[in-house]
C-alpha cells in the first residue's frame, strides 16, 4: 500500500475514497473498505494523524498506532492511504474547504462512509453535502454493536475474546522491547519488556495468554504487585523462543485473560503461579 501525507503526492486519478480515524480497523471499519473496493477504481483510504480528538485537546485511549493502523489497512487490501496532519487549520476548514483542499486534488469520485459520518469545522458536512457537490457516495449499514468506543469499554474491562469478536481479529498491544529489571530471567522466565505509545489503550491490569512473534506468550500487565511496584509495566514471556528484542517493536496479542495480578507469601509461589500461567498459555487457543 502506497502512503503519501500530501494531497499532491498522489496522482489525479479516479478514485473510491474513504474517510475517518480507522481506530483499530474493526468489523464496521472493514465493511466501509469492502464498498470502497466493490467500487472499481483505485481504493484509497484519507486519515488522520494525530486523532481528531487529540488534536482538539480531548483524551483518547487509541486502539492502534498510526503505524498498525496503516499495516492493518493494507492487510484489508487498500491500495492507497492519505495520511492527513489534523491540527486547528484543518479542524477550522468549513466541510465545501476540506473537499476542495483533500478530495478533489486526488480525484475522488465515488465517497464511500457510514451513515453517522460527518466532517469538516463542527462537523458540519455528512454524506448528503457530498452528494450536492457530485460525489458518487455509497452509503454503508453499520455493524451493530461494533464501535472503536465499545472495543475500548472491553479492553479497558479485559474482556479481550468479546473485544476479538468486534475487530475480528485477536486484540493487540505493542510497543518497543526495552531494558527491565530482569527480574524474570532470575525466576526462569525471562521476559521482553515493553515501552508503550502514551497514547494507546492498556487493557485491564492482569496476566494474559497470548502471542507475539509467532510464539505463544504469557503476558503481565500491571505494577508487579509481589515487588511492591507502583510504575506500570508490560511484560511478554515468550514461549520456546530465543533470541534479543532489545529495540525491536513488538506486537503481542492478547487471547485470554488468566487472572489478576497478586502479591505471594514467597517467591517460591509465585514461581509455581507463573509455571501454571506458562501452563494455560500453552492450552489456550486464539479467540477467533
Amino acid at each position: 500500500m502506497k502512503v503519501v501525507r500530501r494531497p499532491e503526492e498522489l496522482e489525479q486519478t479516479p478514485r473510491a475514497v474513504a474517510i475517518g480515524t480507522f481506530d483499530g480497523v474493526h468489523l464496521g471499519h472493514r465493511r466501509v473498505l469492502d464498498a470502497v473496493k466493490a467500487a472499481e477504481l483505485a481504493s484509497t483510504v484519507v486519515t488522520f494523524d494525530p486523532h481528531p480528538r487529540v488534536a482538539l485537546g480531548y483524551e483518547v485511549e487509541l486502539l492502534a498506532t498510526i503505524e498498525r493502523r496503516l499495516e492493518l489497512l493494507a492487510e484489508a487490501g487498500v491500495e492507497e492511504a492519505l495520511v492527513v496532519e489534523f491540527d486547528l487549520e484543518l479542524a477550522r476548514l468549513p466541510p465545501q474547504e476540506f473537499v476542495e483542499a483533500v478530495l478533489r486534488p486526488i480525484g475522488a469520485e465515488v465517497v464511500v462512509a457510514g451513515l453517522n459520518f460527518r466532517f469538516g469545522r463542527a462537523r458540519a458536512g455528512d454524506l448528503g453535502l457530498l452528494e450536492r457537490l457530485g460525489f458518487d457516495v455509497r452509503k454503508v449499514p453499520l455493524v451493530e454493536g461494533v464501535s472503536s468506543s465499545r472495543i475500548r469499554e472491553l479492553l479497558g474491562g479485559g474482556e479481550v475474546e468479546r473485544a476479538a469478536g468486534l475487530l475480528g481479529r485477536p486484540a493487540e498491544l505493542e510497543g518497543i522491547v526495552v531494558a527491565g529489571d530482569a527480574r524474570g530471567g532470575t525466576l526462569g522466565f525471562p521476559t521482553a519488556n515493553l515501552r508503550l505509545d502514551p497514547s494507546l489503550l492498556v487493557p485491564k491490569y492482569g496476566i494474559y495468554a497470548g502471542a507475539a512473534e509467532g510464539h505463544r506468550a504469557a503476558i503481565s500487565i500491571g505494577t508487579n504487585p509481589h515487588y511492591g511496584g507502583g510504575e506500570r509495566r508490560v511484560e511478554a514471556y515468550l514461549l520456546d523462543f530465543e533470541g534479543d528484542l532489545y529495540g525491536e517493536r513488538l506486537q503481542l496479542q492478547l487471547w485470554r485473560r488468566l487472572r489478576d495480578e497478586r502479591a505471594f507469601e514467597s517467591e517460591q509461589e509465585l514461581v509455581a503461579q507463573i509455571a501454571r500461567d506458562v501452563e494455560e498459555t500453552q492450552a489456550a487457543e486464539p479467540p477467533l
